[in-house]
């Protein structure tokens, strides 16, 4: 496989280790300890390293994990640490639609008057209305369910 030609993973003695240290103690996550159980079988600094369908049976994962933690290794600068450890998102992949000004509007609306022929607001009658207004964003009645609840705010 061509992961051991273009990206070969060389270990120092400390590193080495270091992620010996990670596999055989048993207070690291699973995914932390089967990447440093890769590094160790794709280092080439003690000597030749066995073919990648071997090293895949061996440890239980596919060719493609063995080439993507080699991968990872090479894009970190050989860091052992931000190789085996998790990756750390920057922000959430999706922005909350609910900020503190829109549930502001929206609480003031559930404590307005229901619309004419309704007794009192239901979180679907609420949607209705949210979607007439323009300041607000299109929000589910699941949505305006949580964040009524959020501030024990009860429709009664």
């Amino acid at each position: 496989m061509p992961s051991q030609k273009k990206r070969p993973v060389t270990l120092t003695a400390a590193d080495r280790e270091a992620l010996v240290r990670v596999t055989t103690t048993g207070v690291h996550p699973a995914s932390m300890i089967r990447r440093a159980q890769v590094l160790l079988a794709l280092d080439t600094s003690t000597g030749e390293v066995d073919p990648v369908e071997v090293i895949a049976a061996r440890l239980g994962v596919s060719g493609e994990t063995l080439r993507l933690v080699a991968k990872r290794f090479a894009e970190t600068s050989g860091d052992i640490w931000a190789t085996v450890g998790r990756r750390q998102r920057e922000q959430p992949p999706v922005p909350s639609p609910v900020t503190g000004e829109v549930e502001a509007r929206l609480i003031a609306l559930a404590c307005s008057q229901p619309p004419q022929g309704h007794a009192r607001w239901s979180l679907r009658l609420l949607e209705k209305q949210v979607a007439l207004v323009d300041d607000i964003p299109d929000l589910d009645h699941s949505t305006i369910g949580r964040v009524l609840k959020k501030r024990s705010f009860a429709l009664i």
